[in-house]
């Protein structure tokens, strides 16, 4: 749907499938009552929850344990004055089951920093939503336009 300001939303399955081309994301919480904000690697499981490796000493994955979060990732072309942003708003939990931690391990995902202990967070994609921006594009040196095949 066109908002007539330059952005156009997407639907859920548009979303999903531009959060599987990018590898950083940031996740949105509450820390002592306070907003919090943290980039991160991520990836998608099987039923579209974002997955997150950390440490389970870190204050994120104590705050955002049973807690409704928010994870926002983007791509944007500057050149172009193209981009794209989804949110995915749900439910955070620890992932304690051992065999599903060690199915996570075994997708790859990895914490970009050396953490003393594991721990997985699985945020549930109970509301997925985003939009793109198509602005003004003047050419640029690349030819081709960018996000062309994103609907």
């Amino acid at each position: 749907m066109d908002r007539h300001d330059g952005f156009h939303e997407l639907d859920r399955q548009e979303c999903l499938r531009l959060l599987s081309l990018v590898p950083i994301g940031r996740i949105v919480f509450t820390d002592d009552a306070l907003p919090a904000v943290l980039p991160v690697n991520f990836s998608l499981d099987r039923d579209h929850s974002v997955v997150l490796r950390t440490s389970t000493v870190s204050r994120m994955a104590h705050a955002v344990d049973g807690a409704v979060v928010a994870f926002q990732a983007d791509s944007f072309d500057e050149a172009a004055h193209t981009g794209w942003s989804v949110i995915v708003t749900g439910r955070a939990t620890l992932v304690t089951d051992p065999r599903e931690r060690e199915e996570l391990r075994a997708v790859g995902l990895r914490s970009w920093m050396a953490v003393p202990e594991e721990a997985f967070v699985r945020i549930s994609p109970e509301l997925v939503t985003g939009c793109i921006l198509r602005g003004h594009w003047g050419g640029g040196e690349r030819g081709t336009p960018p996000l062309a095949g994103v609907q």
